[in-house]
């Protein structure tokens, strides 16, 4: 971290802190789509048991049905699965919205990050010492 902070207007300082306040909720969005991804494919994996489970007790419409409607479908409606809602969003959305919120950075504040919280860091740290 440079001692000496990027000259910002309180304009700029907001923008940049609204932008990487937003970064991180993406990030955050992110996590819950590999959790929501992760807890779908174990869920299936119990689909498939249920399915080898209702065969063996003679129930071959209802296997067939989870073999043949329920497992190979996608969750999402339009045949996709979590995967692929995953990877669009990592390739498709979020690597542009970082992409853009480096660029920004970069142009308004000489590249520094949390422009916002290294001034309150500051602001605290001489307080604590006058």
């Amino acid at each position: 971290m440079s001692d000496d902070l990027p000259k910002l207007t309180d304009d700029e300082e907001t923008a940049l802190h609204e932008l990487e306040l937003g970064v991180e909720g993406l990030r955050k969005a992110h996590g819950y789509l590999v959790h929501f991804h992760h807890a779908t494919g174990r869920a299936m994996n119990h689909l498939q048991v249920a399915e080898s489970n209702l065969r063996e007790a003679g129930h071959d419409e209802f296997a067939d049905h989870i073999r043949d409607e329920i497992l190979p479908s996608g969750v999402l409606g339009d045949d996709r699965w979590t995967y692929e809602l995953l990877e669009t969003f990592e390739e498709e959305f979020f690597e542009h919205v970082v992409t853009f919120e480096q660029a920004v950075c970069e142009n308004v504040a000489s590249g520094e990050r949390h422009v916002k919280e290294r001034r309150q860091q500051r602001r605290w740290r001489e307080r604590a010492r006058d």
